[in-house]
């Protein structure tokens, strides 16, 4: 069985509610649109666009997109932290003869620079792509299985014909990742590396 295994970053590897909630409030203050950025971190998974259409007209989207993306490096990505088991879960696939690649709805640049600044240790880094959308980077790559925070992390490990693995770090809870058909839903990365080795057991 290929060990090789996928993350999702924004609250499965990544702890980004801070740095993304600075983004948006500097954002508020440059458009003059009040958003409230604690509403927006507890919510984090889809995609950007998406999250600004509770904010803003879409004409004006794509705009504040743009400068979403200017204002990210410096303001986000210092305030990042790894998730509690980020670096262990990781260490655990390769010790089992693993590959890790991330995908992640962030854009890959960005992603690229969170990966970096916590000192994640990828293979590959897949950026812009969000539930189902991830099924083709994670069957390329050959991941066994998918580890998310969000129940469309579910569909993407299904997209991608991987073991769907979910942790309660991000809007759900274990026992509705598992009503929403995750093959398992561990409570935090720290659950990571030992139900792995079992895993690769069976």
């Amino acid at each position: 069985m290929t060990t090789s295994v996928g993350f999702d970053l924004d609250m499965t590897l990544a702890d980004t509610r801070s740095g993304i909630a600075a983004v948006y409030d500097e954002l508020s203050r440059l458009l003059g649109v009040e958003i409230d950025s604690r509403a927006v971190v507890s919510r984090l998974g889809p995609p950007l666009e998406l999250e600004l259409a509770n904010w803003l007209p879409e004409a004006e989207i794509p705009a504040a997109v743009t400068l979403f993306r200017k204002i990210y490096p410096e303001l986000a990505v210092p305030a990042t932290t790894a998730m509690d088991g980020a670096h262990d879960a990781i260490a655990a696939v390769r010790r089992g003869g693993g590959r890790v690649i991330v995908v992640t709805g962030k854009n890959v640049h960005d992603a690229r620079r969170t990966v970096s600044w916590l000192g994640l240790e990828v293979d590959e880094v897949v950026g812009s792509v969000f539930g189902a959308a991830k099924g083709t980077a994670l069957a390329s790559f050959g991941a066994a299985a998918y580890v998310g925070d969000h129940v469309a992390d579910i569909e993407a490990a299904r997209a991608g014909g991987a073991f769907s693995v979910t942790v309660a770090t991000g809007p759900y809870t274990v026992g509705e990742l598992r009503d929403h058909g995750a093959d398992v839903a561990l409570g935090d990365l720290t659950e990571f590396a030992t139900w792995f080795g079992d895993w690769r057991q069976a």
